[in-house]
Formats: C-alpha cells, sequence, structure tokens
C-alpha cells in the first residue's frame, strides 16, 4: 500500500522525535490519528516513577479501558506504537480490533539493561505485534527468544522539518556560539568525562537536564548553559557550535544515537566516541571525527578549534554523506510502514537493512 493511501493509529508522545515521526508520516500523506497513551494516565509524576522501577504493565487496564473510550469504533489501517512501555498483551488485543497491522518502533534499548522495568509491558507484548522495528543489532535475537513474530533493524534518522538548518545571524551566534558543545542529558559515565576533557584544557559548553544530579557537579556548574532545549534553539545551538560532541549511554548499548544524524543533518561537525556504527555511518577524519577516550577527544578537540577551513570541510561534508545516505525519517517511517503491511518473512527484512548499510 502506497503511504499517502494509508490511516495510521499513531500512539506515543506528542514532543520530542516521536512528534517527529508523526509528522513525517503525515508529510506522506498517511492519514495519522496520534494519541499519547501518557494522557489516558494520572497526571502524577508517580506513574512515571512507577513505570520505571516497577513496570508499565500495572497500568495495562486503564489503557485498556482509555483506549476502548477514545476509539469507539474507528478502524486504521496500521497501528503505530511508539516506545510501547504501558501496552500490554491486552492492550494489543485491544489494539487489534481497530487495526490491521500493529507495529512496534523503539529507539530505546527495551531488552537491555539499563532501563530497568520501564519495558516490562513491552517485553511481555512481544509475540503479539505483526512487527518490531529497533535500532540496535542486539536487539534482533533477544526479541526472537521473547517468541517475536517479525523483527527489522534500522538505524535511527535526523527530521527533515525539525533539523534543517535554520538562518544564523550575529546575535544568534553571540546568544549560542561555543567551542565544544556536549548537548544532552547526564548520565552516570558522561561526568567523569566531560570533567577530564576541561581538565585537559577543553574550552566546553554543556546544555542538558539533570547535570546537576552529577557527583562531579560543582565543577562542572561553570561550564552548564542550560536545560533541555528543542525546536529553533536546538538547532542553533548545534549550528553555532565550532565542534558537537557526540557520547554515548554505555549502558544502553548505543553504538551510534539520534545526534549521530541530526548535528550533521543541521550543518554541524560530529565528534563522537568511534565505534563500528560511526564508522559506517561517516569516514573518519573526512565526514566526522572519531575517538576513543577523554584523551584523544580533547587532542582532536584542540586540533579541529586551531583550523577553521578543516573543520568546515568535515561538517559540509557530513551533511551530504547523511543526505546521500537517507537517515531521514519520511524514509525510514516510509519503509516501516510498507513492511508493517508486507506479510513477508522476518528474515527478508532483516537482510535488506545488512544490505542496504553494509
Amino acid at each position: 500500500m502506497n503511504p499517502a493511501g494509508c490511516s495510521v493509529l499513531y500512539l506515543g508522545p506528542r514532543s520530542g522525535t516521536c512528534l517527529d515521526r508523526a509528522r513525517a508520516l503525515r508529510r506522506l500523506g498517511a492519514s495519522v490519528e496520534h494519541l499519547d497513551l501518557r494522557e489516558l494516565l494520572p497526571a502524577s509524576p508517580w506513574v512515571d516513577r512507577w513505570t520505571w522501577h516497577v513496570g508499565g504493565h500495572w497500568f495495562g487496564r486503564r489503557i485498556d479501558s482509555g483506549l476502548q473510550r477514545v476509539l469507539g469504533q474507528r478502524r486504521f489501517d496500521v497501528c503505530h506504537v511508539d516506545g510501547g512501555e504501558w501496552v500490554t498483551p491486552q492492550v494489543v488485543a485491544r489494539l487489534r480490533r481497530h487495526a490491521r497491522r500493529i507495529v512496534n518502533y523503539n529507539i530505546d534499548d527495551p531488552t537491555g539493561p539499563r532501563d530497568g522495568a520501564r519495558f516490562a509491558a513491552y517485553r511481555q507484548a512481544v509475540p503479539d505485534y505483526d512487527l518490531l522495528v529497533v535500532v540496535r543489532e542486539e536487539n534482533l535475537p533477544e526479541l526472537r527468544r521473547l517468541g517475536a513474530r517479525r523483527c527489522m533493524r534500522v538505524f535511527r534518522s535526523a527530521d527533515e522539518v525539525s533539523h534543517a538548518p535554520r538562518a544564523v545571524s550575529a546575535l544568534d551566534r553571540i546568544a549560542w556560539g561555543s567551542d565544544v558543545l556536549f548537548l544532552g542529558s547526564w548520565f552516570p559515565d558522561r561526568g567523569p568525562f566531560l570533567l577530564e576533557l576541561i581538565e585537559r584544557g577543553v574550552p566546553l559548553t554543556i546544555r542538558g537536564p539533570n547535570w546537576h544530579k552529577a557527583p562531579e557537579w560543582k565543577r562542572l556548574q561553570a561550564h552548564w548553559a542550560g536545560g533541555a532545549i528543542g525546536g529553533d534553539d536546538y538547532a542553533r545551538a548545534i549550528q553555532c557550535a565550532r565542534v558537537n560532541l557526540g557520547l554515548l549511554s554505555h549502558d544502553n548499548r548505543d553504538r551510534h544515537t539520534t545526534r549521530s544524524l541530526e548535528i550533521p543533518a543541521l550543518g554541524g561537525l560530529l565528534c563522537a566516541e568511534r565505534t563500528d556504527e560511526h564508522e559506517r555511518l561517516y569516514r573518519e577524519g573526512e565526514e566526522a571525527v572519531f575517538w576513543r577516550d577523554a584523551k584523544e577527544c580533547a587532542e582532536v578537540c584542540a586540533a579541529l578549534l586551531a583550523d577553521e577551513p578543516r573543520r568546515d570541510r568535515l561538517a559540509q561534508a557530513g551533511q551530504r554523506r547523511y543526505q546521500r545516505d537517507g537517515h531521514h525519517n519520511e524514509r525510514v517511517m516510509q519503509r516501516i510502514l510498507r513492511a508493517a503491511l508486507d506479510e513477508g518473512p522476518a528474515t527478508v527484512i532483516e537482510a535488506a537493512m545488512h544490505s542496504e548499510h553494509a
């Protein structure tokens, strides 16, 4: 089926990359009904804490009754679940009454160790989905062991609209300019790394939430420029940075992140940890720069800050590579939608993913 003729029930937050993907489906011509399952639960922050520490499956009945009330008798070609921490087998059975196919796309690590009980419901419901889409190779055998029918692995993607370069004025460069920027949340392994960069003389700016939780906060605080940002602010912060750091969450088994695509999409220079997936996405030293530890990262940053023409060449080449390879939301969502409506075996889908990115 052509996406332009497809009706989609889209379940996920009305924010961030999830909202970007829903909008990408609309740009493809799909008719999208976007529901945020969190809105079917009490507004109390204890719901989120309980989900993370005990499991979202405890809220399955509440979600089921809410969907029954909201959906009525409506039918869709595809139900696209983004994340799925509250979607139990009972909820999937409810959705089956409203959609021909049910697909889950999860950019986190739902079968990994970091998020504890958060994805308990997801793991329970694995056999009930028609298609499960993940961004980590490790998830594929783990999903099969949980009884998955069909799996598909994709790289993350940036958005054609949200991550299109903005016009940047002289005032923007004053407001958002930085030498070396890390834009992202605090995780325990990131504090010591960034502190070592600072101690090695890197002129670092940090933006993102929860950095006050870092044991190193007193020494990092002078380099912190504010919490989470989005939209034009997010774009301009990346565009106005001479060097953009791409850090991973090792507990989340990251080998690339959404920043790995968003930074080059916006025309920023990506300076990221060296992994096999980063090396598949960009030619090292030509389209991005990589490092193995804080010492090498500090040396790479110093060399880049001293060579503006090279920074410009790398950033432009990285943007061209991103555009050429097509790690765009519209392309990824189109592939997912087509795969969801296809009844072919999972091995065919996986082989296609491997050959495309080899």
